[in-house]
C-alpha cells in the first residue's frame, strides 16, 4: 500500500525506486502501467489522468505508451525468440513489416540476434531478460518499467542488463526501475526515489533541484 506518493517522472528521465521487500516499488508500477488503481489521488502521464480511463482504454494505453520489464522474465515457451518480441507488436496492431524490421534491430542491438529461431528454454538467464527487454521496446514505448529485472540474475549479468538500459536511456528512453540494490540504483539511474513502508523517504531529484536553484 502507497500513502501520499508525489512526484513526476520528465521525459528522458531514468529513475530507480529504490527500497527493501515490501515498500511499494511495485504497487507503484502497476499503478503508473494502470494495471492497478488507487484508492484516492490520480496519475498524470502526457496530460491525461488514467483513473478517469475504463479498462478498454488502459489496455489501449498500456500497448502504446508502456514497456514492462519483470523480474522473472514471462517470455512464451513456445514462441520462438523472434516471435517473443514480435508479439507485443501484434498485439498492439502495429504493421507487421515495420514491425518485424524493429524486432530484428532489436535483437541487434541487444547482441541476440543469433538466438532468434531459438526457444526462452535454451536461452541463459542474461538472454531471457535481453529477449524480455526487447519485446518491451518494440513498440517505442513512452515509459519503460522495469520491476527487478535483474533480481533473477548473478551480479556479472545483472550489470550488463544495467548497461544496456543505461544505453537506451541515453538515446531518449524514460525509464522506471524499481530495485533493492542501493549501488546498481546510485551508479546507473539519474535519479532515485526512496520508498519505505509505502512512503516517499527521500528524492535525490529534489536534492538536485534546490542545488540548482541555491546557485
Amino acid at each position: 500500500m502507497l500513502d501520499n506518493v508525489n512526484f513526476g517522472v520528465s521525459q528522458g528521465e531514468f529513475i530507480a525506486l529504490m527500497g527493501p521487500s515490501g515498500s511499494g516499488k511495485s504497487t507503484l508500477l502497476n499503478l503508473v502501467a494502470g494495471l492497478d488503481r488507487p484508492t484516492s489521488g490520480g496519475i498524470v502521464f502526457d496530460g491525461t489522468e488514467l483513473v478517469r480511463k475504463d479498462e478498454a482504454d488502459l489496455a489501449r494505453f498500456r500497448r502504446s505508451h508502456v514497456g514492462f520489464v519483470f523480474q522473472f522474465f514471462h517470455l512464451l515457451n513456445n514462441l520462438t525468440v523472434f516471435d517473443n518480441v514480435l508479439i507485443a507488436a501484434e498485439i498492439a496492431g502495429a504493421p507487421e513489416v515495420s514491425s518485424r524490421v524493429r524486432a530484428q534491430q532489436l535483437l541487434n542491438e541487444l547482441g541476440i540476434a543469433s538466438k532468434a529461431r531459438q526457444y526462452p528454454a535454451k536461452l541463459s538467464g542474461g538472454e531471457r531478460q535481453r529477449v524480455a527487454i526487447a519485446r518491451a521496446l518494440i513498440n517505442r514505448p513512452a515509459v519503460l518499467l522495469a520491476d527487478e529485472p535483474t533480481g533473477a540474475l548473478d551480479s556479472h549479468t545483472g550489470e550488463q542488463v544495467m548497461e544496456l538500459l543505461a544505453g537506451f536511456n541515453r538515446r531518449g528512453q524514460t525509464i522506471l526501475l524499481a530495485t533493492h540494490d542501493a549501488e546498481l540504483a546510485h551508479r546507473y539511474s539519474r535519479r532515485v526515489i526512496s520508498l519505505r513502508d509505502g512512503r516517499l523517504t527521500a528524492d535525490s531529484g529534489v536534492k538536485m533541484r534546490e542545488s540548482g536553484e541555491a546557485g
